[in-house]
């Protein structure tokens, strides 16, 4: 197992001496993170600040060894299959589509609770989620994991290269229905999402678009059902003048493959696409209701910079905006559960069985309201708060705090720190600093007078109450105080 938490926890004074991050950096980190632990804040350190450590995860991503988030691939070997490999053990009933995606979906939680590239990974999961193949399908599950690593490859990169890169790739193909499009009956799925979801926006294009950018892609072919393998058939293009907006081609070659590539460029660099991804971007990582001011300079930063994404993000960390936005974003339910398992410090190791906690996490996330790219429709994953500021929401995360502080559910293949982890051995420590410990320790910062009263009402400590290995607290009552801390807005909030 590999070590996640913050290690050996010190408590009361001690603990008063372990430099803790400034707010503004916490907000940084949070943000684009998946919750602070030991190992992130010395990196946060060692790199000069959090805006150096922002620089260098964007830029130098590989200055951040990843040992222990790349060793969990080979936990689920499936992932690393051949399409047609992957579709014949479904035929043959070795095992199915549906379970390999849920595969998918446990070594995405396991790898962003492991990681020490948070900005890549976040990135990821956000063009993922953008441009959104569901992990759920009888036939794209085929090529899926090889779509996520194709955007992972792109993730701080042009975004024109990657759109080329996920519109034409078999798993985007196969789940719009371009995979069989043909000059003859050009299927207009792909065409009409490719506008509405991946580019230009919702209002910003017309039926006459939708049926010529349907007609641009006809020739890109997937082998369904027999080889699953990814070709070109110049006799399926569609040839003759296509116009969408601004793109004009007279489409003379029956090998379309270039006008593909110069349509979706344009497309990349349409000035209605760059509102489209930074009014996304902002709402992701500022606020659910960015102001426009901020969309129309991250479009710019976008549109100057030839559809690279790292100055846009550079330039959204250093708004005011984003500055003024600490703690007005939500976790979804993914995040809540990578960030519990983080806060705890949970070693999660290789699964021994279906009752593993490498498994179980899945469930975990499908209970809170959704797991890793399920999202069932094309618009992919939402990124506003308002799905899930449910009451339904609320109580599935305090049971899941609950059962994770009291290490019960899941705890096969996981290792949990005890509650000797915060109460000193020999000298009593006081309910308030004990409070103020473990908020330093999961939460990265001081306990709040809020935080303090909740802590109180929740185990029915005093503040000055001293606690020692014999207090009730300590014997069977630590996870009251663990669930308190990890209820709270300060956990829940990034």
């Amino acid at each position: 197992m590999v070590r996640l938490g913050t290690g050996r926890a010190v408590v009361g004074r001690d603990r008063e001496k372990q430099p803790l991050l400034t707010p503004s950096q916490r907000h940084l980190v949070t943000r684009f993170g998946y919750g602070i632990d030991a190992t992130l804040a010395n990196d946060v350190r060692r790199a000069g600040g959090a805006q150096a450590w922002f620089e260098k995860q964007l830029t130098r991503p590989g200055a951040f060894p990843d040992s222990a988030a790349d060793e969990v691939r080979r936990w689920w070997p499936d992932l690393d299959r051949k399409p047609a490999d992957l579709w014949q053990r479904q035929v043959q009933e070795v095992r199915g589509g549906w379970q390999v995606m849920e595969d998918y979906g446990r070594w995405l939680l396991v790898r962003r609770i492991r990681t020490r590239r948070p900005v890549l990974e976040k990135m990821t999961e956000f063009w993922e989620g953008m441009l959104h193949v569901p992990v759920s399908g009888d036939a794209h599950f085929t090529w899926r994991a090889d779509y996520g690593a194709t955007i992972r490859e792109h993730a701080l990169g042009r975004f024109d290269q990657m759109l080329v890169e996920t519109t034409t790739h078999p798993a985007m193909l196969i789940f719009l229905s371009a995979a069989t499009s043909t000059k003859r009956a050009p299927n207009e799925n792909l065409g009409r999402e490719l506008l509405e979801l991946h580019t230009l926006g919702a209002g910003n294009y017309s039926e006459d678009d939708v049926k010529a950018s349907a007609r641009i892609l006809t020739g890109w072919h997937v082998d369904l059902w027999e080889t699953w393998a990814a070709s070109y058939v110049k006799e399926d293009h569609f040839t003759g003048t296509v116009k969408v907006k601004g793109f004009t081609d007279k489409n003379r070659k029956g090998d379309g493959r270039q006008l593909t590539k110069d349509y979706l460029r344009y497309l990349a660099h349409h000035p209605s696409t760059a509102h489209h991804i930074a009014e996304r971007l902002a709402t992701k990582f500022v606020r659910d209701d960015p102001p426009s001011s901020l969309v129309d300079r991250l479009a710019k930063v976008y549109l100057k910079n030839d559809t690279e994404i790292v100055p846009v993000l550079r330039a959204l960390v250093a708004s005011k905006e984003f500055r003024k936005s600490a703690g007005r974003k939500l976790r979804d339910p993914s995040e809540d559960v990578v960030a519990t398992y983080r806060a705890l410090g949970v070693e999660v190791g290789r699964p021994s069985g279906s009752d593993s906690g490498a498994i179980a996490m899945l469930w975990q996330a499908s209970g809170l309201g959704l797991s890793p790219h399920a999202w069932p429709r094309p618009d992919g994953t939402p990124v506003r708060d308002d799905i899930w500021a449910s009451p339904s929401r609320a109580l599935g995360s305090m049971s899941m705090h609950w059962s994770m502080a009291g290490g019960w559910w899941p705890s096969v293949d996981l290792r949990y720190r005890k509650p000797a982890a915060w109460v000193p051995a020999k000298k009593p420590i006081r309910f308030a600093d004990l409070v103020d410990a473990v908020s330093r320790d999961l939460l990265h910062r001081p306990a709040s007078k809020h935080l303090l009263e909740t802590a109180r009402l929740a185990t029915g400590c005093k503040a000055r109450e001293k606690i020692d290995r014999e207090h009730a607290l300590y014997q069977w009552g630590f996870p009251r105080l663990l669930a308190a801390v990890l209820d709270s807005p300060d956990h829940l909030a990034c």
